[in-house]
């Protein structure tokens, strides 16, 4: 038996996954997974390598499809790796307008440039940017077409954690101009926290445990409530201290 992926219509953008499973061999990676994304919400899926995190956001992006359950999520879906997987002989302003159509597809592509930052770069060729500048492009190709749903997929792992800050900065800026579903994938619990609006643990191919985040910005960076959700989560992970 196999599963299904349905795109659904504008008004009910958001994300539903019921009951899913993906095996690989004998091996189950997702079992009988229940997940919702509400429209415009950002959802972490937190979890150790190999928990199947990038499993199901493969499947949500129609990279791969479920062995049994039911999967609906809107039609216009973006991704983002951890590489930025920019094309090396194209300048910087063609690898945004990637796919895209229409006579305003420079003017949009250099819209979402601004967004990111990086006007003036158009056409920079990407062996010359930074790696933060490669993940800014890399968002730029994702937002540029207006998805209802960007999925990404540990995005800032490779990057310092100077620049990993900026970027968490520019994730929540632009939420406020692009009205989107997001889920990001990461083993990183204070990237959660700063991110979220509600944080899912994964364990044992389903959802563990689920955590609403409601903390103002600056209570994400410091502060008592924050170190208890920190406390939480290291425990769902099983990694709390035991002294």
């Amino acid at each position: 038996m196999t599963g299904s992926v349905a795109s659904v219509p504008r008004q009910l953008t958001g994300v539903l996954v019921e009951r899913v499973v993906r095996r690989f061999g004998d091996r189950v990676v997702l079992d009988r997974l229940d997940l919702r994304i509400d429209h415009q919400e950002l959802v972490v899926l937190l979890g150790p390598s190999g928990c199947g995190k990038s499993t199901l956001l493969r499947l949500l992006a129609g990279l791969d499809k479920p062995d049994g359950g039911r999967i609906e999520v809107p039609a216009k879906r973006a991704v983002v790796f951890q590489a930025d997987r920019l094309l090396p002989w194209q300048r910087v302003l063609r690898n945004v307008t990637l796919g895209l159509h229409g006579a305003d597809a420079d003017d949009r592509a250099r819209r979402a440039l601004r967004e990111v930052g990086l006007q003036g770069r158009e056409k920079a060729w990407p062996k010359e940017l930074s790696g933060g500048e490669a993940q800014r492009v890399a968002l730029a190709r994702a937002l540029v077409s207006e998805p209802e749903l960007v999925l990404l997929d540990e995005p800032f792992a490779a990057l310092d954690a100077i620049t990993r800050v900026r970027m968490h900065d520019l994730v929540r800026d632009l939420r406020r101009v692009h009205a989107a579903s997001m889920l990001l994938v990461t083993h990183d619990v204070d990237e959660a926290i700063a991110l979220a609006d509600r944080i899912v643990v994964m364990s044992g191919g389903r959802i563990g445990t689920e955590h609403r985040v409601q903390l103002p910005a600056a209570e994400r960076e410091a502060g008592t409530a924050r170190e208890e959700l920190r406390a939480a989560l290291l425990t769902d992970l099983g990694l709390a201290s035991r002294h």
